[in-house]
């Protein structure tokens, strides 16, 4: 199994509930729909402690099916309506378990 975090830090101007909730929808409704991916999960609500705003918690059958999820249509069609326009940083910590 392929572990996928990732962490965002979004547009001052876009950092509303109605972002993060689109955010959210659009990559949790992934499941089922691309090969290999198992678990998707995206965080919203944080504690002011935090210094990011938006957390992806996904995990893979292995680094192929991984690999195949950033390509997937499906996939880059979310990620460019729901989160690359609204993101200002993006950290990412892939690892095996």
């Amino acid at each position: 199994m392929v572990k996928h975090i990732i962490l965002w830090k979004l547009k001052e101007e876009h950092n509303t509930a109605a972002v993060k909730q689109g955010i959210k929808d659009g990559l949790e409704g992934l499941i089922g729909k691309i090969p290999g991916l198992v678990e998707i999960s995206v965080q919203i609500d944080s504690l002011v402690s935090s210094n990011a705003d938006v957390m992806l918690y996904s995990v893979f059958e292995d680094e192929a099916a991984l690999k195949g999820y950033a390509v997937h249509p499906k996939h880059v069609f979310a990620a460019d309506h729901f989160v690359r326009p609204y993101t200002q940083t993006r950290l990412c910590l892939d690892f095996e378990v």
